[in-house]
């Protein structure tokens, strides 16, 4: 099972892009995938090649009239199941000894 947090993000549309970025929210959401969106990326969980698949389709799609895009990817390959989005947080949570900010 892997963890893929991500960004994708046009470098000549200006300094909003949040309509570029919903595009790829939009096939995130459709895919099926557990994922968390956050403040600076999106967060997958599933097999390798679900999760590569739909980077690759939100690249595909950004690449339609984008003519440059910045990708951050970062993956946590680790055997067994999923559930992880939320197991991680709250193993840290009960390190802690309290529930943070989300």
């Amino acid at each position: 099972m892997v963890l893929l947090e991500f960004s994708m993000t046009p470098l000549d549309k200006g300094e909003s892009v949040s309509k570029y970025v919903s595009r790829s929210l939009d096939i995130i959401d459709k895919s099926g995938l557990p994922y968390k969106l956050n403040p600076m990326g999106t967060v997958l969980e599933g097999e390798w090649d679900d999760v590569f698949g739909v980077v690759r389709q939100c690249y595909e799609r950004m690449n339609e009239d984008c003519n440059r895009i910045s990708v951050a990817i970062k993956v946590d390959a680790r055997k067994g199941g999923g559930g992880r989005l939320e197991s991680k947080i709250k193993s840290v949570e009960s390190k802690v000894g309290k529930e943070l900010r989300k």
